[in-house]
């Protein structure tokens, strides 16, 4: 038996595989203290939940549009004329089986063999994935203190650039974007007539800034740019996948006939569940970033403690995103074994950099109690100091 190219192209993703060997090392009776996940450790709200159960009860478990509901597509609009101050019809809105359905389509329907797709390094670990299985060519962009260099945008651009991928809040440095930086990005993508696939699902777990979406800088660039959203960090509904993008309506159309052949309609219930979280109260919202801001400060200003480790700020998200590289030896070449070396020494999960283009860092996630911070950060000081010796 034979794998087809594309298949044996596709690597694992390693959030996903360091989660999961730490979750089997906790199932082993092991004192894991995890930061390598990415979903909020607060329980969905009551409302969402009651709402998915109405459902349940009134038979709405049935086949639903391929693209969603009208309602939900109706709040999602309702939605980025709220908080965006961008106007959409339905007709320009699908809903998908999580952000990264939204993602996977507008990739594939875009993208042609061949064509270049600008991504700016750090990026979360699907992106370059996404647009390998299009066969599409990854054009990777070194950023400067996390963020795009215009004049290194221009220079990236060739005859053959199609899209760059932009993504604010960024994971995993946790980078905001202001809005005049978004204007000079965005007139350059309009000068050479490129798409902007903008991943804004952190929007609303910033840290004392505003997220102002790239499609709102002008109407002109709103046409070129797709913005994906949804319902899995700001209402912690990480596992009822439902996610959507809005853009033309020609791209929407052809997003629908894919999604058609591929999973159909995402979940009913979850369709339901999400409609409540959009048109309900958001007061759970204020009180995640009040406590994620906490923790962040706490976990930034006890890693740059440890002699060695660097780790910036972060303005938005929920990740800190640490320079290891000092601790490198013959050892330890890189993120990968820094990562594994943790793990199994001080049962301390992180991700490696690798995953997001830069092996000089790791990844920490603050989506966990305070004290489980402080016990896992304790014992990482304790491997780095071994390490050093």
């Amino acid at each position: 038996m034979k794998l087809s190219k594309r298949a044996q192209n596709i690597n694992p993703s390693l959030t996903f595989s360091i989660t999961a060997k730490a979750k089997e090392m906790k199932k082993q009776g092991l004192d894991v203290v995890s930061f390598g996940a990415g979903e909020p450790d607060f329980d969905t709200m009551f409302h969402i939940k009651e709402a998915a159960k109405k459902a349940i009860d009134d038979g709405f478990t049935k086949y639903t549009p391929s693209s969603g509901i009208i309602e939900l597509k109706e709040a999602i609009c309702a939605k980025f004329r709220r908080d965006n101050w961008l106007d959409y019809e339905t007709r320009n809105i699908i809903v998908s089986a999580g952000a990264k359905q939204s993602l996977f389509n507008m990739v594939m329907v875009i993208i042609d063999p061949g064509d270049e797709v600008i991504i700016p390094v750090p990026y979360w670990v699907s992106y370059d994935e996404m647009i390998k299985i299009a066969d599409g060519k990854c054009i990777f962009l070194r950023t400067n203190n996390f963020k795009i260099n215009p004049q290194d945008l221009e220079r990236a651009i060739t005859p053959k650039t199609k899209m760059l991928i932009f993504n604010s809040p960024v994971n995993p440095t946790g980078a905001v974007y202001e809005e005049k930086e978004l204007k000079q990005i965005a007139a350059i993508c309009l000068k050479h007539n490129i798409y902007i696939l903008s991943d804004e699902i952190y929007e609303k777990l910033i840290y004392g800034k505003k997220h102002v979406s790239i499609a709102s800088v002008n109407e002109k660039i709103k046409k070129l740019v797709i913005v994906v959203n949804g319902v899995s960090k700001s209402y912690a509904m990480t596992g009822w996948r439902i996610g959507y993008a809005a853009a033309e309506e020609e791209i929407v159309k052809a997003a629908t006939r894919l999604q058609d052949h591929t999973t159909s309609n995402p979940a009913s219930i979850s369709q339901k569940a999400a409609l409540a979280a959009l048109e309900g109260p958001e007061d759970h919202i204020a009180k995640m970033v009040y406590e994620y801001k906490k923790r962040r400060d706490f976990m930034v200003d006890r890693l740059n403690r440890i002699d060695g480790i660097i780790a910036s700020r972060p303005d938005g998200a929920f990740y800190v995103f640490a320079n290891v590289s000092k601790f490198y030896s013959d050892e330890i070449k890189g993120s990968m074994d820094f990562c594994k070396k943790l793990l199994e020494d001080a049962y301390v999960a992180t991700v490696p950099g690798l995953a997001f283009g830069d092996d000089h860092y790791i990844r920490l996630s603050f989506t966990t109690g305070m004290e489980h911070i402080k016990r896992g950060l304790d014992r990482m000081e304790k491997f780095c100091e071994k390490v050093r010796k």
